[in-house]
């Protein structure tokens, strides 16, 4: 039941939303790789202004980020459900989102270790839908 109130609030968002086009996603992914390099720097200077602003960027650019077009108007519902790209892409969205909290809260109260951990972990998110969507 939760997966078909999930499916049709997909469905219902990408009408209104208009079409996510390849450039869009381009331009997200830049702007997410400056981001995560503004994390990074913030890390080497030891800034938390800069890691926040980074992770700020990160989850604003996140959000917008949408399953591959041509699955989205795929017509066959079967089709949709087995390629399993929307989900996965939601969970990556979701996990990245989680991960950069994360990162500001372990640099806040003085763990960098932990931040940077959680960093390696978002950037292990990128790879992964890199390998499983676009088949890198």
């Amino acid at each position: 039941m939760k997966k078909m109130v999930l499916a049709f609030m997909l469905l219902v968002g990408m009408v209104h939303a208009g079409n996510y086009t390849k450039k869009d996603r381009i331009e997200d992914m830049k702007a997410m790789a400056k981001a995560m390099d503004t994390i990074q720097n913030g890390f080497f200077y030891n800034s938390y202004e800069t890691v926040a602003a980074g992770v700020t960027k990160l989850s604003d650019h996140i959000e917008h980020v949408q399953p591959p077009i041509e699955e989205a108007e795929e017509k066959n519902p079967m089709a949709r459900y087995m390629n399993e790209k929307i989900q996965m892409t939601n969970k990556i969205v979701k996990k990245i989102d989680q991960k950069a909290l994360t990162i500001l809260q372990r640099f806040k109260s003085g763990d960098s270790s932990q931040a940077v951990q959680a960093y390696t972990k978002i950037v292990g998110q990128c790879m992964k839908c890199h390998r499983e969507i676009r088949h890198w």
